[in-house]
């Protein structure tokens, strides 16, 4: 064979190889974010109720009280998934419980504008004299999850889950999926004093 016969197999086989699939640019992607199974404790405070927290929030603290109207506030921090539950304590008087139920159920509707749904989940221990609502916000709303919960007589608490970033779902679905247990634990466990 002739140099030039192999220089002219050579330039075919490498523009036959050398074809293929034009570039596709490829989607935006996530962390995979894995947490260590929850495990539960019970609160020791001197709050009007006591329940089971994870043990991945170091602790509970009270941020702020009125005594005026009787309502108390305390937050749960998760520092490794950078968010806080945030609870509201408020006594209940003869004439509150329809208005702290009603502002609790606004607060939810609050986020319908960047909410792709919400769902509300009805919750009851006549056990312990717990009942409420617990409401799942789906899209990219400010908070994921939402509930309040009361005896109908003394205690009226409710409770909301945000995250110290912009809310961005795809990003922040784990850690909310890995709370929103974490806060149905916080109902079930919840026992008045």
């Amino acid at each position: 064979m002739t140099k030039f016969k192999v220089l002219a197999l050579g330039f075919i086989a490498c523009i036959c190889f050398s074809c293929g699939n034009d570039p596709v640019p490829k989607p935006k992607g996530y962390l995979r974010l894995d947490y260590p199974p929850a495990k539960y404790i019970e609160t020791e405070n001197d709050l009007p109720f006591i329940f089971e927290k994870n043990t991945l929030a170091p602790h509970v603290r009270k941020v702020k009280t009125d005594e005026k109207t009787g309502s108390l506030g305390i937050n749960i921090d998760y520092p490794a998934l950078k968010g806080t539950i945030y609870l509201t304590y408020i006594k209940v008087t003869d004439d509150n419980l329809m208005t702290l139920i009603r502002e609790s159920q606004n607060l939810t509707q609050e986020h319908t504008q960047k909410a792709d749904i919400i769902e509300g989940n009805l919750y009851e221990n006549p056990e312990h004299r717990v009942y409420g609502m617990f409401y799942e916000i789906g899209g990219n709303a400010a908070s994921q999850s939402q509930f309040y919960v009361t005896d109908s007589i003394n205690h009226f608490l409710n409770g909301s889950l945000y995250f110290y970033a912009k809310p961005n779902y795809d990003s922040i679905l784990p850690a909310a999926d890995y709370l929103k247990k974490d806060i149905r634990h916080i109902m079930e466990t919840l026992k008045w004093k």
